[in-house]
C-alpha cells in the first residue's frame, strides 16, 4: 500500500509544481490554502515559504465598482489587450455568496469566456461567503501564488460593496474605481468614501449614445477629486472615460495604470506600500486565529448562546458580557 505523503512532502510537490507554472498545481495549491481544515493550515504555510522568494513581481490591481458596471467585462476586455501585450495575466475574482447557501451566485468563468480560453491567463473565481467586505479569505495567499506561477499582473475584482473597496486596497499596487455613466451619482462617491481609495477612475459604458454622458461624468469626477486629498504628493488621480464592450480607452487605462506604479517605483512608495500591506495582513491572520481560538474554547462555547441571548434581550450589558466571555477564555 502506497504511504500518504506527509505534509512537508505534499507543500515540496505543490511548490515545485507552481514554480514550473503547471496551473493544475497551482489550482491545488490555491484550494489548499482556502481551506478551512485545521491540519491543512500547516501545509499551506509551509508551500507558500517555499515559493516567497519568487514572488513580488506582479503588477497588483485592484477592480472595484457597483454591480451593474460592467467589471466582468472590462477585465476580461484588458486581460485579452494585455496578453496580446506579451503579459501572463490571472484574475482573483470575488463571487457573490449566497446568505442562505454560502455557494457562489455567478461563475466568472463564464462571465469572462474569451479569457478563460487562453493560455496565458488563469481566473480563480472565490466565494465571498462572510468574509468583510466581500474579499475572499485567502486573497492575498492566491495572489501570492499566482506571482510565483509566473503570471506578472494580477487583477482583483471586488464585489463592489461594503467595505470591499478598502480591504482591497490594501492588498493592491494600483486601485480602479469604475463608474457609469448619467447615473446621476456623479458626486456620491465623495460619500462613500469611493473616490478616496482610487488611483484612476474610468467612467465605463463609453459607447453610443451614452458617450457625452460618460465625458460629462468623467469631468464631473475629475473636479470632486480637487478637493481630495492625494495618497501620495507624487500621483493626482486620473479621470478616463472607456468602453469595456468596444475596447476604447482600454489602451489609455493600461498606460495609467503603468504610470501609476512607476510613480510608485520612482518614489519608493511601492516598497514601503507593500511592507505595510504584508505587516496588516500578519496581524489580520492574528486576529483571525485569535477568534477561531476564543470560539473552540470550552469554556466561552459553553456560555456563548446564553451570554449573546442575554445581551440581545437587554439582561446583560455588552460590555459585560464581553469581560464574562473573556474571563472564561483566560481561565482555559
Amino acid at each position: 500500500m502506497a504511504q500518504t505523503p506527509s505534509g512537508n512532502e505534499r507543500a515540496a510537490a505543490l511548490a515545485e509544481g507552481v514554480l514550473e507554472g503547471n496551473r493544475t498545481r497551482l489550482a491545488q495549491a490555491i484550494t489548499l490554502v482556502e481551506s478551512t481544515r485545521a491540519e491543512d493550515a500547516p501545509v499551506a504555510q509551509a508551500l507558500l515559504g517555499a515559493v516567497l522568494s519568487k514572488t513580488g513581481g506582479a503588477q497588483r490591481i485592484g477592480i472595484s465598482g457597483v454591480p451593474g458596471v460592467g467589471k466582468s467585462t472590462l477585465i476580461e476586455t484588458l486581460g485579452l489587450h494585455l496578453i496580446e501585450a506579451g503579459h501572463r495575466v490571472a484574475v482573483l475574482a470575488i463571487d457573490p455568496s449566497s446568505t442562505l447557501s454560502g455557494g457562489s451566485i455567478l461563475g466568472d468563468k463564464s462571465r469572462m469566456e474569451r479569457l478563460s480560453q487562453t493560455e496565458a491567463a488563469f481566473i480563480r473565481p472565490s466565494p465571498s461567503a462572510t468574509t468583510l467586505g466581500g474579499v475572499a479569505q485567502r486573497t492575498r495567499e492566491t495572489m501570492l501564488l499566482c506571482e510565483a506561477a509566473g503570471f506578472d499582473v494580477v487583477l482583483v475584482e471586488t464585489v463592489g460593496v461594503g467595505q470591499s473597496e478598502i480591504a482591497v486596497r490594501q492588498m493592491v499596487d494600483t486601485f480602479v474605481v469604475l463608474l457609469l455613466p448619467g447615473a446621476g451619482d456623479e458626486l456620491q462617491g465623495i460619500k462613500k468614501g469611493i473616490l478616496e481609495v482610487g488611483d484612476l477612475l474610468a467612467v465605463n459604458k463609453a459607447d453610443g449614445s451614452r458617450v457625452n454622458l460618460a465625458r460629462a461624468a468623467a469631468r464631473d469626477h475629475a473636479a470632486a477629486m480637487r478637493y481630495l486629498r492625494p495618497r501620495h504628493a507624487e500621483w493626482i488621480p486620473k479621470t478616463l472615460v472607456v468602453s469595456a464592450e468596444t475596447g476604447a480607452g482600454i489602451d489609455e487605462l493600461w498606460t495609467a495604470i503603468s504610470e501609476h506604479r512607476d510613480m510608485l517605483k520612482a518614489s519608493g512608495s511601492l516598497e514601503q506600500q507593500r511592507a505595510e500591506q504584508a505587516t496588516r495582513w500578519m496581524w489580520s491572520l492574528v486576529e483571525e486565529r485569535l477568534l477561531r481560538t476564543f470560539h473552540e474554547s470550552p469554556g466561552v462555547a459553553a456560555e456563548l448562546d446564553a451570554t449573546v441571548r442575554a445581551v440581545r434581550e437587554g439582561e446583560l450589558p455588552p460590555g459585560l458580557a464581553a469581560n464574562r466571555l473573556l474571563d472564561l477564555f483566560g481561565g482555559d
